[in-house]
């Protein structure tokens, strides 16, 4: 099959760890005989002068076509405008792709166009593939539905996109729940779990994991004391606010927070201001070759985010051996169904410090907490996505 897959969010070199778990997808995909993949990501850039500026410049220097995720990626640019134009990228990316597409159509022709997000790439590849004349799946993961489903242009968009796809996805039933509920059609919708790399995800012994991560320069981790671990970006949605208030609560514990970003400088803030500075450390960005061990040494991983559909962290930190401490959003259920598992929490500091109280106290075996991320692999996720086209092809 000839795939044309369209995802703004996918590794280029300015942002290696931008969408990886797209890439750890299609990297899978592309690794069988059965897909002839073509990954387009494309980039925004606003108008100038604000396509100089230091956010914007080295993004407009990047090469129009990368392999940095493993797979080759076409990066065509299109016009952005920050801020206020979020409901109207769809029709310029398409605005964009589409000269592209058409002429990598008619050199050797897609059998099916595939975006890796509801919005902005669904509405984007519906119009291309309606020029193309061919069959549309559009895959949903949270942030695109929780997000831009409360924003009516964009819920416009995505309604008629979902309504002209041969498929759709979800990363778990409880967004699948919540696409219907946005009036997407039902009998489209099947659930597509997130997949997992179990050579690098499995457990390493707690303790010799927690004195590997102490010794490591890069992360420096106490080596005494119950270790609680957030990772994500430093941005308000993903709740680490709410873990450093909860860890005032946990006298004996330590924090690390593993992800960089906007918000750093106020939850130093909030750390001081609750007394806790010396037991909260930020790492910075976390590579993917240090996150199994840091995982491993945690005694619990909270993740109090505002919304997900089913983050690959969970599934990450599970196969680890580290119980979760997560709200009860998007598939977060089908995750946490036993106790070994974790809790799930309501987001506030004192359910989150109770939840993990209780983890310590009682604190299941790291087989116990892995064997619930048996079912997820990415060869399996690749597998179900390919058999997904294969059936929009032969319609």
């Amino acid at each position: 099959m000839r795939i044309l897959s369209i995802s703004t969010l996918f590794p280029n070199p300015q942002r290696p760890s931008f969408g990886k778990f797209v890439a750890n997808q299609m990297r899978t995909v592309t690794a069988t005989d059965d897909v002839d993949l073509t990954m387009v990501s494309p980039i925004g850039l606003p108008p100038w002068p604000l396509s100089r500026s230091e956010r914007y410049r080295k993004l407009g220097e990047m090469p129009e076509r990368s392999d940095t995720a493993g797979i080759p990626a076409l990066h065509p640019r299109f016009t952005l405008i920050p801020k206020v134009g979020g409901d109207s990228n769809p029709g310029r990316i398409a605005k964009a792709l589409l000269p592209l597409a058409k002429r990598l159509h008619a050199a050797k022709p897609f059998d099916v166009v595939d975006a890796q997000f509801f919005f902005p790439d669904g509405p984007a590849a519906a119009i291309i593939a309606d020029e193309l004349g061919l069959p549309l799946m559009i895959k949903a993961r949270g942030s695109d539905i929780h997000f831009w489903g409360q924003r009516p242009r964009a819920v416009e968009q995505m309604l008629r996109a979902a309504e002209q796809a041969a498929g759709l996805l979800a990363v778990s039933y409880a967004l699948r729940g919540d696409m219907i509920a946005l009036g997407m059609p039902e009998a489209k919708i099947a659930v597509h779990y997130t997949g997992l790399d179990r050579e690098r995800f499995h457990p390493m012994e707690r303790k010799a994991a927690r004195a590997l991560v102490s010794a490591i320069p890069e992360l420096d981790i106490w080596a005494e004391g119950p270790l609680i671990v957030t990772p994500g970006s430093l941005i308000a949605i993903k709740g680490q606010r709410l873990a450093i208030e909860a860890l005032a609560q946990l006298p004996d514990a330590h924090l690390a927070l593993a992800g960089a970003g906007e918000d750093e400088t106020a939850l130093r803030q909030v750390a001081g201001a609750h007394g806790v500075a010396d037991r909260v450390q930020f790492l910075g960005q976390v590579g993917h070759e240090l996150l199994p061990q840091l995982f491993s040494a945690a005694d619990a991983v909270v993740l109090p985010s505002e919304r997900e559909g089913l983050a690959n962290v969970w599934v990450e930190a599970l196969a680890c051996g580290a119980p979760l401490v997560i709200p009860d959003i998007g598939g977060a259920r089908e995750v946490v169904a036993a106790p070994s598992a974790g809790r799930i929490a309501a987001r506030d500091a004192s359910a989150i410090a109770s939840a993990v109280r209780e983890i310590l106290a009682d604190p299941p075996s790291q087989e116990a907490v892995a064997a619930n991320a048996e079912r997820f692999s990415w060869e399996a996720n690749a597998a179900e996505l390919i058999a997904f086209w294969r059936n929009l092809a032969r319609r």
